[in-house]
């Protein structure tokens, strides 16, 4: 497809003419992204055995101040579960996960991580073996950089590898995962990569775990990067991004500070952003350790959320603000306060002292099940939803952002958990959590069973030809920075 012809003929078509590039006097050499994550300390087995794996002492309350979730733990929570059991699984569809670098010994860590938790195991490897309900593949379309275990941004990026794998799996296990591995965490490598992956249409739905402050990319790379999210959007690709761990904050494009700002890919129109929260649900109630399993919970049920911010030591929280280049899409007029996009649109759990049970097995670290937080976490399982969401409409609903703004100012309740509590102020003035959309947590976490049920129903093709117009027209003036991306 040409999507430049594409672009032209529709914006021509519809008398959106005077569209001006972004623009930019300089070119940002060296420009690079980081992974939106945080890495708790190793989960400690508990003696405790649950319905057929082992537990941890973050499940059981064995950890004072600390809880951690498992794969069934998260489901409930989050009303996944209803829909697994009804053979909603993404079965069919295909999760694409943009990453850098590598983790070197991810299919041993996903086979083993299926094998505990009895998930069906990809390529047929794992647990419940059925190579029918999906595959694995990794893809390195510029060449795969060797791993260095001595090298602490490649270690930061295995283990983001690491928790967009196995998280996106859990949740969708009946979907094909394509990881499509950067040479490297530049911007125009990333970008490259995720090139890649909208030309040939690799997937469904794209999870990118990275990001960096909006202002401080390279703007002819940002100009490309929006003209191929408009291209994934005309094929019906659905992408979504972390919004960031630093708060309201991103570094500055010099990097000797912290200030106000939203990260890149998130804030852009045509990605979902998602932010985080602090997820508390029911740990393992058992009898061996005193627990009466009639007079508490089931585990993992739902018992609250506030917007996640950890602090010291820490040093995590949601991401959350105002774009300085983007105007507000269609779709956030009449819910987001201003005149501006704002950041996040959702949310999920991303608390690292109430974090996602991750197992690692990468040189250079002790091999285990960690406790893993960031916003880094929302992003794949996000896309793990969507995956269910298309395996039910048996199309892909592509642009969903529209649809989900939609839901909420007529199913808002009945379709996500609102997160009132909570701010995201860590390093720079930030934003508290409130009733409705906030910048801290966005229109809030799914009630995904009921959440699934309304988009489908909201979801109009036209949404994403809107919003490709409506932003072709903004004349964006990027300020000068050093561009630098990370894993969130």
């Amino acid at each position: 497809m040409n999507i430049r012809r594409v672009l032209f003929v529709f914006v021509a078509a519809t008398g959106l003419a005077g569209f001006t590039p972004i623009a930019g006097s300089r070119a940002h050499r060296g420009s690079s992204v980081s992974p939106f994550l945080k890495v708790g300390a190793k989960a400690m087995p508990s003696s405790a055995i649950g319905p057929s794996y082992g537990l941890f002492t973050c499940q059981v309350g064995l950890t004072p101040g600390v809880a951690c979730y498992d794969p069934f733990q998260i489901r409930h929570a989050y009303h996944i579960d209803t829909l697994i059991n009804a053979g909603l699984t993404g079965k069919g569809k295909t999760i694409v996960i943009i990453d850098a670098f590598q983790s070197p010994n991810m299919q041993l860590e996903l086979n083993t991580y299926d094998a505990f938790y009895g998930l069906p195991g990809l390529n047929g490897l794992g647990g419940a073996a059925d190579p029918a309900l999906g595959t694995f593949t990794q893809i390195a379309p510029d060449g795969l950089t060797p791993f260095d275990p001595t090298n602490g941004d490649m270690i930061g990026w295995a283990q983001e590898i690491s928790l967009d794998v196995t998280w996106a799996h859990a949740i969708a296990p009946g979907a094909n995962i394509v990881l499509v591995l950067a040479k490297s965490d530049q911007d125009a490598d990333i970008l490259s990569a995720t090139k890649y992956a909208v030309d040939h249409r690799l997937g469904d739905v794209v999870s990118q775990s990275f990001g960096e402050n909006e202002s401080c990319m390279d703007p002819a790379l940002l100009s490309k990067q929006h003209l191929l999210f408009s291209e994934a959007t005309l094929k019906g690709m659905t992408l979504l991004a972390s919004s960031g761990d630093f708060g309201s904050a991103q570094p500055s494009c010099d990097g000797t500070s912290l200030v106000q700002a939203v990260s890149s890919p998130a804030s852009d129109p045509l990605v979902t952003a998602v932010g985080g929260t602090e997820l508390h649900a029911a740990d393992y109630c058992l009898i061996a350790l005193g627990c009466d399993p009639t007079a508490n919970p089931a585990p993992g049920t739902y018992q609250g959320e506030i917007a996640w911010n950890e602090g010291d030591p820490i040093d995590g929280a949601t991401g959350g603000a105002f774009s300085v280049l983007f105007d507000q899409p269609f779709y956030q007029r009449g819910t987001v306060p201003g005149k501006r996009l704002g950041v996040p649109d959702v949310s999920y759990s991303a608390a690292v002292n109430h974090g996602l049970l991750t197992f690692l097995d990468i040189p250079g670290i002790p091999v285990g099940f960690y406790l893993f937080g960031g916003t880094s976490a929302g992003s794949p399982q996000w896309a793990a939803l969507v995956a269910i969401a298309d395996q039910k409409t048996v199309f892909d609903l592509g642009f969903i952002n529209a649809a989900l703004y939609r839901v909420g100012q007529k199913h808002y309740s009945a379709s996500f958990f609102d997160v009132t509590s909570g701010n995201n102020a860590l390093f720079v003035p930030g934003f508290a959590a409130g009733p409705g959309w906030d910048a801290t947590t966005g229109l809030g976490s799914p009630v995904t069973d009921q959440l699934i049920s309304n988009v489908i129903r909201y979801e109009s093709p036209a949404d994403g030809l809107i919003e490709i117009a409506e932003s072709l027209l903004h004349s964006l003036n990027l300020p000068q920075g050093r561009g630098h991306m990370g894993p969130h």
